[in-house]
């Protein structure tokens, strides 16, 4: 069922239904620079372009870049310097939501918190009792 949404490009509304996320106008205009991105790209001598080269010369937004190779349309194995932002630091990531010393980042504190509760129920599950020696009695 379509669902009544305002267009973040241009602010007006549109009946989304979950193929594209802005109105019919805007995703027309963003097909003709998608068009115009990957012509420019498809030359050998601009294939190894960097992000800003490639907003400078097509006057495409980098956020539109990153969407683009977020989605797959233009492929990092392609264009070896194109990726998107890591959703941690920023830093730019060719796969996933995390570049890869985010990635590793998180996986060793999770081995850490792993190895942490691991410890806690060994020592829960260990059956010794403390006792107090010496202990008077009234």
């Amino acid at each position: 069922m379509a669902e009544l949404r305002d267009c973040p490009t241009c602010g007006g509304f549109f009946n989304y239904i979950g193929i594209r996320d802005v109105c019919g106008k805007c995703a027309t205009n963003e097909e003709k620079m998608y068009e115009e991105v990957y012509r420019f790209l498809r030359r050998r001598e601009n294939r190894a372009a960097n992000i800003e080269r490639i907003v400078e010369v097509t006057g495409v937004t980098e956020s539109l870049l990153h969407k683009w190779v977020r989605k797959g349309r233009l492929q990092p194995a392609l264009f070896p310097n194109l990726g998107y932002p890591c959703d941690n630091c920023g830093k730019l990531t060719k796969k996933g939501k995390l570049c890869d010393s985010c990635l590793g980042n998180l996986n060793n504190d999770l081995k850490t918190f792993e190895a942490a509760k691991e410890f806690r129920e060994a020592i829960e599950k260990s059956d010794r009792a403390t006792y107090l020696a010496n202990q008077t009695k009234k």
